[in-house]
């Protein structure tokens, strides 16, 4: 019955440039988990279980980085510098249950994926990142990049210090779900640019800016 559950999210279906979307669990917006109990007990954990995350663990993770919490508008749960949103997401994917491993975009309008690539990255992305190991272990990671030129146009060359200010409220957020989930994660700045630009097949005008692990502590 679990089973069937899960192949109910993960449906797919074909968009005009013939990607696959997945769409994702609604993410909750209440817990029993309080934010002052999520700031008291976040730490970094780079040692994680060798478990699987759920669907519904990723999707809550994602909101949190980036969901959208204002559909009107398109606000979302970071704030953004004249509401620009230059930052894009990517999900690594090793182990998640009801989830292909493969290299996924996170899309918040629809709340959903976009499969980018087929096969585990973990391996990859960890001598990408200077072979940290948590990269290769945990079950997901998270990646943030950056888009500069769409807010550059309005803010010039302040827009690049509001992207990495951006980027440092998307990682807290992603941080604090995972408490409040019960996993670790672990902020990731080291690695080679490049390297991981390639791994993640990123186009020449976004740059790597994050990794973010995420498993069972």
């Amino acid at each position: 019955m679990r089973f069937i559950l899960l192949a109910v999210f993960v449906m797919m279906s074909s968009v005009a440039s013939g990607a696959e979307m997945i769409k994702l669990p609604q993410p909750k917006y209440d817990s029993q988990f309080s934010i002052e109990k999520t700031l008291l007990e976040r730490r970094s954990v780079r040692n994680y279980k060798d478990e699987a995350l759920t669907l519904a663990e990723v999707s809550q993770l994602l909101w949190a980085a980036q969901g959208i919490t204002d559909k009107a508008n398109g606000l979302r749960t970071a704030p953004s510098a004249g509401a620009l949103y230059p930052l894009e997401t990517y999900l690594v994917a090793g182990k998640v249950t009801g989830l292909p491993s493969g290299l996924y975009k996170y899309k918040p309008r629809g709340h959903e994926l976009e499969k980018i690539a087929d096969g585990d990255k973990r391996a990859e992305l960890s001598k990408a990142a200077l072979g940290q190991s948590s990269v290769k272990e945990a079950p997901v990671v998270i990646a943030l990049s950056a888009v500069y030129a769409r807010i550059t146009g309005k803010y010039g060359d302040r827009g690049i210090r509001y992207t990495d200010m951006e980027t440092g409220h998307v990682g807290e957020n992603v941080a604090l779900q995972a408490v409040a989930l019960g996993l670790g994660t672990v902020m990731v700045g080291a690695f080679n640019d490049d390297a991981v630009k390639k791994v993640l097949g990123l186009p020449a005008e976004e740059e790597p800016l994050y990794l973010i692990p995420v498993g069972k502590k």
